[in-house]
């Protein structure tokens, strides 16, 4: 990902926008309440998320406290091949051109596995 910051981030239930490009809801769950033409989403990356048992381990406590250990066994996922593949078709789509939204339904974004992704997004860009 280069200086222009090709990648961001927005939550579903806000409205498309002209400049999203590329839309990649990267949730393992449809967001509820919401219709196909009304989230506009291009591709559907279901597995660049946690996986359902970390995401379910992660929410049984909202203190924060297991916030770091999240994000390392989260990490731990995103190189695993049942991860892999979903990254490197999410980090073609980067190269391919053309800005790129990924959209979540999280409703605090900075403490969930959206930061993680996108940071794990830059390193795999930078490798290949």
């Amino acid at each position: 990902m280069s200086g222009s910051e090709p990648v961001r981030v927005r939550r579903v239930y806000d409205p498309p926008e002209d400049g999203d490009g590329t839309r990649v809801l990267v949730d393992r769950l449809w967001p509820r309440g919401v219709s196909k033409e009304r989230a506009a989403i291009d591709v559907w990356l279901k597995d660049v998320t946690p996986s359902d048992e970390l995401r379910s381990w992660y929410h049984q406590d909202r203190s924060g406290a297991r916030h770091d250990t999240f994000v390392d066994r989260y990490r731990t996922e995103l190189d695993d091949p049942a991860h892999t593949e979903a990254v490197d078709r999410l980090a073609g789509i980067v190269r391919a051109g053309g800005p790129v939204t990924l959209i979540t339904a999280v409703k605090d974004v900075a403490d969930s596995h959206v930061p993680v992704l996108v940071d794990h997004l830059r390193h795999v860009m930078k490798r290949t």
